[in-house]
């Protein structure tokens, strides 16, 4: 197929290449022009300087960009991918991001002709790179059932969840799940690095029972030594719990832990972590 690829970040830059990879004739476009260079240098796709002219002949076009306002940027104004789309061709959405905008932008495509999908994913980089990513799907099944053989080049899992916006509040719950178990296991390893335990021991010994978790096989070991520069970093995740925040003020749910892990990843900020991954949680124990 003719596709497009809008954003080129440690996300998008591998989804693409993953895309060009199974024979999919890929268009890519990024702010960063010379990213969008080394990215069709690599992978033998085409970049062009718009979102406009990444859309023009494209059957799907998908974003992975910052948030809400970059998402606006790429999809509507004169040079935005919509204004560049053929009448019935699918925008695929893998920003996390608001479901207000993706039911925005969800409505403007249909009033332009077009099919749009919320599509946010989990698995972090290593899952990009390896195409093992996670996809929630908000929209309507026609669309998903075009969607779906195409981004499985680089998905383990690919679900429906819902209407446009369900994809989006779908990653919240996922991110406010995320929250609460590496809160819990900084402070699991912080504890047993006090009692003199093997740490390596204790999580090849817990991880294979009740306790188990993908932060806990991935994240324990490095959190122990205090190693943080990789992976997700606190600013995105202080993004998405913001949009978590906001969207159960809307509805009315109670999140008192997940406030309190975004104020301590406030800390980490305030310490120089910005760019650290979320498992950075600990060093507010550890260096208390």
């Amino acid at each position: 197929m003719k596709v497009a690829f809008l954003g080129l970040g440690v996300m998008g830059y591998p989804m693409a290449g993953h895309l060009a990879k199974v024979g999919h004739q890929v268009t890519v476009y990024n702010r960063t022009s010379s990213k969008a260079e080394k990215w069709s240098k690599e992978h033998g796709g085409k970049a062009v300087p718009t979102p406009k002219a990444a859309a023009g002949d494209a059957e799907i076009v998908f974003a992975c960009v910052g948030n809400d306002d970059d998402l606006r940027s790429v999809t509507i104004g004169a040079d935005g991918a919509f204004a560049g789309m053929a009448k019935d061709s699918l925008f695929i959405d893998h920003t996390t991001a608001s479901a207000d905008v993706a039911r925005e932008l969800g409505g403007i495509a249909a009033d332009r002709g077009l099919n749009f999908l919320d599509a946010p994913v989990s698995g972090g980089q290593a899952g990009a790179e390896n195409g093992k990513l996670t996809v929630m799907v908000g929209g309507e099944q026609p669309a998903f059932d075009r969607a779906k053989p195409v981004i499985d080049s680089y998905a383990k899992s690919c679900v429906l969840m819902g209407p446009v916006g369900s994809g989006q509040l779908t990653k919240m719950v996922n991110q406010i799940c995320i929250a609460g178990l590496v809160q819990g296991l900084s402070e699991a390893v912080n504890f047993g690095q006090k009692a003199g335990l093997d740490i390596a021991k204790v999580v090849e010994v817990i991880s294979k029972g009740a306790a188990q978790s993908w932060q806990m096989e991935n994240r324990a070991l490095t959190m122990a030594d205090g190693k943080f520069e990789f992976g997700f970093a606190v600013d995105w995740m202080r993004k998405d719990l913001g949009i978590c925040l906001n969207e159960a003020t809307r509805n009315g749910a109670r999140l008192p832990v997940t406030a309190l892990v975004d104020q301590f990843y406030a800390q980490i900020q305030a310490r120089g972590g910005r760019h650290w991954d979320t498992s950075s949680l600990i060093h507010l124990l550890q260096k208390p």
